[in-house]
């Protein structure tokens, strides 16, 4: 399993689509998207900033598209519950400045000529993983946080607990014996709150609160591995009334772990949000994580890493290796081999296999790109492909 122990405890995080990291990367691929909706070839390279009252919006774009950007934003602002200074920010109030200008002609020249896409938007370096730990082919750790910071988001908006905020954050930590989850270790949730779910001193979320976090949050997701020995802490300063922008500056792109494998593989260092498609640090990710899960839902391994690396300017990646930790059928070298057969590798073919130019991007922000489904890169549909090229090998 990986380079980790048999045993050990591994702990992954994840945040809720309020909290203000998370929240500009939702502003950013919602940038994108308005872009694409009207003009497919867009070049987007957007980033957010968010602090309180103020709303920053900045980057490279070159589009044909016209559209409201302030009014977008604002919506989704009203979408995710940030119209109240009660929660931190208030998006109808709050001044959103754009300081957007056009891509850089050097760059446009390698990545376009007479109208076709023919090289890489930038140079860099991408992982995708998989692995058997869950029905998602994802590591588990990391799926629980998700999963606990959906149900934040959820129990929320559909008023059961009607005094959440936005903002919030999850932690799970599992046990691993035998290379194996065996248990829930430690779960640790902070949840914003209004001051209706605040002690009669002021210094504390109430018991009754925090009851009904672990009832309607943390049981329904991780119940089936606690134990006597999970530990539980909620809000562990002791309350969390100050919260969002006005207490924590937000920015695109600060959440990698959380937009990946929480940690738990690599990363190549490259943000996803606010991104078009012939950034390869966005589409080659995909497309690692694309192959990484259809050699594991082939049965060719229970475990694979897949690097991608481009140059700027050029159509095929610089190299390409699959390591499979030793639980591959064929040799990790034999693999790389038969990726390079059976996937598309250039930008523009990642591109038009995941058929990334849609305006999709908002809804991967937050939860994690990869482990749900709707998503091209999800899709196990290479498998027998897979297996049918392997014995021309």
């Amino acid at each position: 399993m990986s380079n980790y122990p048999e045993n050990m405890f591994f702990t992954s995080e994840s945040v809720t689509e309020g909290h203000p990291d998370k929240f500009c990367d939702l502003i950013s691929d919602t940038v994108l998207d308005e872009c694409l909706k009207q003009d497919p070839f867009s070049r987007v390279a957007c980033e957010s900033y968010v602090t309180m009252g103020l709303l920053v919006i900045g980057g490279e774009v070159m589009t044909n598209a016209m559209f409201d950007t302030a009014k977008a934003v604002r919506d989704l602002g009203e979408e995710i519950g940030y119209f109240s200074p009660e929660y931190g920010f208030d998006v109808n109030t709050a001044a959103i400045a754009q300081t957007i200008h056009a891509q850089s002609p050097d760059i446009n020249q390698g990545v376009t000529r007479e109208g076709l896409q023919i090289g890489a938007g930038d140079q860099g370096v991408m992982f995708g993983y998989a692995c058997s730990q869950t029905d998602e082919l994802m590591p588990l750790p990391i799926m629980l946080a998700h999963k606990l910071a959906m149900k934040l988001t959820d129990v929320r908006k559909r008023g059961l607990l009607p005094y959440l905020g936005p903002d919030g954050k999850t932690q799970v930590t599992v046990e691993y014996r035998d290379n194996k989850p065996a248990r829930v270790d430690y779960v640790v949730i902070a949840a914003s709150h209004t001051d209706k779910a605040v002690t009669a001193d002021g210094n504390f979320t109430t018991d009754e609160a925090k009851e009904a976090i672990i009832t309607q949050v943390i049981r329904p997701v991780v119940g089936h591995m606690l134990d006597a020995n999970t530990t539980i802490t909620i809000n562990g300063t002791g309350k969390f009334l100050v919260s969002g922008p006005q207490s924590d500056t937000g920015l695109t792109g600060r959440k990698l772990a959380v937009d990946t494998y929480g940690g738990w593989a690599v990363h190549g260092g490259g943000a996803f949000s606010g991104k078009d498609p012939t950034k390869v640090d966005r589409s080659g990710g995909y497309m690692a994580r694309y192959i990484a899960k259809n050699i594991v839902a082939a049965g060719l391994a229970k475990e694979c890493l897949v690097q991608l690396s481009y140059c700027i300017g050029l159509v095929d990646p610089v190299s390409v290796m699959v390591n499979s930790y030793g639980t591959g059928r064929l040799p990790d070298e034999t693999l790389s081999k038969l990726v390079q057969r059976v996937f598309p590798l250039s930008p523009h073919g990642i591109i038009d296999h995941l058929n990334l130019r849609q305006p999709i991007y908002r809804n991967t922000a937050a939860y994690g790109h990869f482990g749900r489904e709707g998503f091209a890169w999800e899709r196990v549909d290479a498998a027998d492909e897979l297996m049918a090229k392997v014995k021309t090998l």
